[in-house]
């Protein structure tokens, strides 16, 4: 690489997802319209879980941190979004650039650790009903979700003094519709072997740790299960897991396609917008449409509204 071709960059110009101008509306109301529903849904999931004593337990407390999850690292990523598809100008200074992108990453480790969290509670609920809130006591279920914060901001600063250290890029265009990390190393001049080292060692370490720790929750639930003898108990304890297991196969699946396929900047973008933008708005269906609990306390909430 010439010299002369580096420079140091003080913006980035984001191609966002099409450069067809007959589809900036279309893309403009599509994910407006689900960002709004992801906006409604995690708050509406959050703020439902406080106000309700019959929400409050180790399994929904998780649950009402994962929707704050998901609403954060969406709003990080969808509203920029919105606006470059409208604008021509589609700039986005190196600060932005690198808060962005600083902001998404802590959200989607949290959310990689709480779902292994989640799972080990499942586990303790299932296996030893009898001490499920003893074990799973507010202070270690308070300690447990800030072990994930803590996780998801060390990851993210490791990856951010990395990125902070690339003197010179090639060019100040991204082929992509927010600041990840694989575009922007693929636009340095400089050597970045350390950063994607960084990068495969970080993601496979959680994906490892969190997959161990799910893995071997259900592997001690469904044995568990199967020594229940009615069949009326079995999909009881089973409806139990499987809204969290239909959320940690989508994110886990859609994660580990994007960072762990051969290099195709189209389909990463498809699966970055599965995970960033689809997820976050389908999580709080996953968790509500079959649950009674929640059916319940909507309910309640919104008769005791209704009468007040």
């Amino acid at each position: 690489m010439s010299k002369e071709n580096c420079t140091t960059v003080t913006e980035f110009i984001l191609l966002g997802l099409s450069d067809a101008p007959e589809l900036r509306v279309f893309l403009f109301l599509v994910f407006l319209l689900i960002y709004g529903v992801t906006v409604m849904g995690n708050l509406g999931m959050f703020a439902l879980i406080q106000v309700s004593s019959r929400l409050h337990t180790p399994m929904y407390f998780f649950l009402s941190h994962l929707s704050l999850v998901d609403f954060c690292y969406s709003t990080v990523i969808v509203p920029k979004m919105l606006a470059n598809v409208l604008k021509k100008d589609k700039t986005i200074s190196f600060l932005e650039c690198a808060v962005q992108f600083y902001l998404f990453c802590t959200c989607v480790v949290s959310e990689v650790f709480l779902l292994a969290v989640m799972a080990y509670d499942r586990f303790v609920a299932i296996c030893s009903p009898l001490l499920y809130m003893v074990t799973m006591s507010q202070n270690l279920c308070v300690e447990l979700v800030s072990c994930c914060y803590l996780g998801g901001t060390v990851c993210s600063l490791i990856h951010l003094c990395l990125v902070l250290e690339i003197p010179t890029y090639r060019s100040n265009v991204i082929n992509h519709f927010f600041c990840d990390l694989p575009p922007l190393l693929s636009l340095a001049c400089s050597d970045v072997t350390v950063n994607e080292l960084f990068l495969y060692i970080v993601a496979s370490f959680n994906e490892i740790i969190t997959t161990v720790v799910i893995l071997t929750s259900y592997l001690f639930i469904l044995m568990t299960i199967l020594r229940i003898r009615s069949a009326e108990g079995r999909c009881k304890a089973f409806s139990t897991c499987a809204s969290h297991l239909t959320a940690i196969v989508v994110f886990h699946g859609t994660i580990l396609f994007t960072y762990f396929q051969p290099n195709s900047e189209d389909a990463d973008k498809v699966a970055t917008v599965f995970y960033t933008v689809v997820i976050p708005m389908v999580n709080p269906l996953i968790y509500s449409l079959r649950n009674k609990d929640v059916k319940e306390a909507l309910r309640r909430v919104v008769s005791s509204k209704m009468f007040s």
